[in-house]
């Protein structure tokens, strides 16, 4: 084979492989945007009387997840099988984003850590790496310490619209989501980075619940609380 023709073979591999990514990119741009609707729609739980809401936000989220499935069934297609972490680049921040929104749903829902295999049911797409199209554990984990910024900024929140209760129940699954990460190893510099975020979070919700102790407010919190079961 001459210089020419080898490299005329190489330039069809690489438009091949470009055309595989242009595929994929088409149906992440699709999940970005159904992300930005659920996120949007999550929202409104900051605002106002939104905690009225909760229920009925978590139920038209729970509706456009049904969206992603859909698109996740359509971007499977697009590569092989075997080629996942080959690009992975490509789908990893919307993925991540994705992890995060289905873990704040569900903890609005029940005040519960989502486990990754809830969460890849969710999605559409598999929890064990041998059955293709899964959620990395390190996607995961990155989606869950976005849940936990966003939990702080509930927590101000809470404050604002008169809920001095749910800040002390944040506080109590920040501090143990903590000390989970505490316990992981973590090689990944990105992962690590992120849960270096974690401790300014605890410090924050750590301060509202501070905030209440001095104005006597967690009292009446605790007591509300304690008047509810």
């Amino acid at each position: 084979m001459s210089v020419s023709a080898m490299f005329v073979a190489l330039q069809g591999v690489l438009t091949a492989d470009q055309d595989v990514r242009e595929e994929i990119r088409k149906v992440v741009q699709a999940l970005e945007q159904t992300a930005r609707e659920i996120l949007t729609l999550l929202q409104g739980v900051h605002q106002g009387a939104g905690f009225q809401h909760i229920p009925k936000k978590c139920q038209k989220a729970r509706e456009h997840f049904g969206t992603v499935r859909t698109q996740m069934e359509s971007l499977k297609t697009k590569f092989p099988a075997d080629q996942y972490y080959r690009f992975h680049e490509h789908w990893r921040f919307v993925l991540q984003r994705l992890v995060f929104l289905a873990a704040f749903v569900v903890y609005l829902e029940s005040e519960t850590l989502v486990t990754r295999e809830a969460v890849a049911e969710i999605l559409g797409i598999e929890a064990d790496r041998e059955r293709g199209f899964h959620l990395d554990i390190e996607d995961y984990l990155s989606g869950v310490l976005t849940l936990a910024s966003e939990l702080a900024r509930l927590a101000v929140n809470s404050v604002t619209a008169g809920d001095y209760s749910r800040p002390l129940r944040i506080s109590t699954f920040i501090n143990e989501l903590d000390s989970g990460f505490r316990l992981l190893n973590l090689k990944n510099d990105s992962l690590r980075k992120r849960y270096d975020g974690l401790k300014y979070d605890v410090k924050k919700i750590e301060e509202v619940v501070y905030d209440l102790s001095i104005r006597g407010l967690n009292k009446e919190a605790t007591g509300g609380v304690a008047g509810e079961k």
